[in-house]
């Protein structure tokens, strides 16, 4: 977020002069850890500002070229496609940037303390004692991706259990709060949970409309009805 944040201001403070802030992939070997819109716009940016080439490693496989038997309409697709930054990086290095099941080990450094490298290894997943898919490592597979930029662009894993642990609040397979769209109770009387918080890593203008209808639930709680949207 550093890397994006920090580029959007200063083209806005500079007018798009085509110049580069201090934090910039102009010139370096760009490695993305994560996929994902913020992964997206981390490749974009890097190709824009000139980067020598940019990898972008993924932690889960390469989505399916057709819709899975697991997956039917009217379910959101999920299959293989390319977002304006791969199209960018394949227009500019020829290739798709992504690499698919893939885990890092190691961040490498140089003696003064600036990034050199990154170790990874493949990956596949499987379940462990306790049932839970987990990813492990093949032998073999360790080698070292030169950089000297790595962008962290790592999914959102779930809500901060802190919370929900003093309130005792039920939450789904996938950690989340349980609470129901457009309504938003959870379990305990008076609390209600929305965006991130109850359907996981999402855009902003689903936290936007989900705190907009918490806050209608709430005036509805307090009030006995509610004249807001």
């Amino acid at each position: 977020m550093d890397f994006l944040t920090t580029n959007t201001q200063y083209q806005l403070d500079n007018s798009f002069d085509g110049t580069n802030p201090e934090l910039n992939a102009t010139g370096k070997e760009v490695i993305v850890i994560g996929g994902g819109d913020t992964g997206t716009d981390c490749v974009g940016t890097s190709i824009r500002q000139g980067c020598k080439n940019v990898v972008q490693l993924e932690i889960m496989p390469q989505p399916p070229m057709e819709r899975a038997d697991n997956n039917p309409w009217p379910e959101w697709p999920k299959v293989y496609k390319m977002d304006y930054g791969q199209q960018e990086a394949e227009a500019t290095q020829g290739a798709d940037p992504r690499s698919y099941l893939v885990m890092t080990k190691e961040i490498l450094k140089d003696e003064d303390g600036n990034v050199t490298g990154l170790q990874i290894v493949d990956i596949t997943w499987g379940k462990n004692d306790q049932g839970q898919f987990v990813p492990q490592e093949t032998d073999g597979t360790l080698r070292t991706l030169d950089a000297q930029l790595i962008l962290l662009a790592m999914g959102f894993l779930g809500p901060e259990e802190k919370i929900i642990d003093q309130f005792k609040l039920d939450t789904d397979t996938r950690s989340n709060v349980k609470a129901d769209h457009e309504i938003y109770t959870t379990n305990v009387d008076g609390v209600f949970a929305a965006g991130d918080m109850r359907r996981g890593q999402s855009l902003v203008v689903w936290a936007i409309n989900e705190g907009r209808g918490a806050a209608r639930e709430c005036d509805r709680f307090l009030m006995g009805s509610t004249q807001l949207p």
